[in-house]
């Protein structure tokens, strides 16, 4: 019989996993991470469970119990506290510091799920590994999910193609909604538990709270882009993404803004009125490129952000690991810092991480 090492997370998605492989005849174990202590991380503003009699993370981990239980399968835990913090989150602080909008997400999968969490599972004895992400593997390519309101892959594309060897999504082939009624007809537990949001592990905070814990607020001009003007302050460009509409500060103004640049040296935050042209691009350079797949097309699909649409382009090659990525049709609010995941149509090739932005071969002087 076949062993499975499944990561419970405490969560439907990942309990339905471990009962469709039970169902299936597999010796399921189960293997729950914790990587983030809020005590140890210094996890105090912005945190909206700092006075719970138990934080979020031992309520996953008791929920992931309970369920092992029920599916009378063994649960064993692991902390990678120190990991997450050394190879993720310092990560995002920096990138937080030059202006950017990073994506914790995507090097929680590269390094954790997907690189420590594998070498635990083996050491377990796993002949396959198995997560409740809504994606799919088939051969050597990994595909979108059957929901792709809900497909994930956008977050798996910079993982090294070798780290999905005898690696299994069993809900991949499932909508949300069919992973629930599972959960229900089985009775699990966690059938009617809330889906977990927020920064990947950490969870749900004000998020200009929490960074204040670790980056230490710098206030400059809100200026506008157009009439370069300065209209208000800002207090701190890490506490603002392109495209943000809400809180950005300009108390009283009733006309819709957005965020549409920021300038480091000079400490500014550019803010834009109306629809405007200035949130449009139709180049970027993407470095840090990571393929999943042998393709190396010249015309392909890209995502600039989860959930976002996908955007026929084209790509040119260059050194150092770059592409040059063309989206002739614009698209808005692409963000450095953010992924740019390439696809051919349900396959997902690779992603790269957005440097600059151009439109009309220049590049935008008011983006990081």
């Amino acid at each position: 019989m076949s062993k499975v090492v499944v990561g419970l997370s405490g969560g439907v998605d990942s309990a339905v996993a471990a009962y469709i492989l039970k169902k299936q005849g597999y010796e399921v174990i189960g293997l729950f991470m914790r990587n983030w202590d809020s005590n140890i991380n210094n996890d105090f503003l912005g945190n909206p469970n700092d006075f719970n009699d138990i934080c979020p993370q031992e309520k996953d981990y008791n929920d992931a119990l309970e369920l092992s239980k029920q599916l009378d399968i063994p649960l064993h835990r692991v902390d990678f506290i120190k990991e997450y913090w050394d190879n993720v989150f310092t990560y995002f602080l920096k990138e937080l510091e030059k202006g950017r909008t990073p994506n914790p997400d995507l090097l929680c999968n590269k390094y954790i799920k997907f690189d420590l969490f594998i070498k635990e599972a083996r050491k377990l004895g796993a002949d396959y590994i198995a997560t409740g992400h809504y994606a799919r593997i088939k051969g050597n390519r990994l595909l979108r999910a059957k929901d792709l309101n809900k497909d994930q892959t956008y977050f798996l594309a910079d993982v090294k193609l070798d780290h999905f060897k005898d690696v299994m999504f069993p809900i991949g082939e499932y909508t949300k909604p069919e992973v629930r009624q599972i959960a229900k007809e089985a009775h699990l537990n966690v059938a009617e538990k809330k889906d977990s949001t927020g920064i990947c592990f950490i969870g749900e905070r004000n998020f200009q709270e929490f960074v204040k814990n670790y980056l230490k607020p710098n206030p400059g001009d809100i200026v506008n882009v157009a009439t370069k003007e300065v209209i208000g302050k800002h207090n701190g460009l890490m506490n603002y993404t392109i495209g943000q509409r809400r809180n950005v500060g300009l108390s009283g103004d009733d006309d819709r803004h957005y965020v549409c640049g920021k300038d480091t040296k000079k400490n500014i935050l550019y803010i834009a009125y109306g629809d405007s042209d200035y949130l449009y691009s139709d180049e970027c350079l993407i470095s840090d490129v990571n393929f999943i797949s042998a393709s190396r097309p010249t015309f392909c699909t890209a995502k600039f952000r989860y959930r976002g649409e996908d955007h026929p382009v084209s790509l040119e090659y260059l050194e150092d690991n770059k592409i040059r990525v063309r989206y002739p049709g614009l698209a808005k609010s692409v963000t450095p810092g953010q992924a740019c995941v390439l696809y051919q149509g349900e396959q997902c090739l690779g992603c790269g991480f957005i440097d600059e932005i151009y439109k009309n071969g220049e590049k935008l002087w008011y983006l990081c």
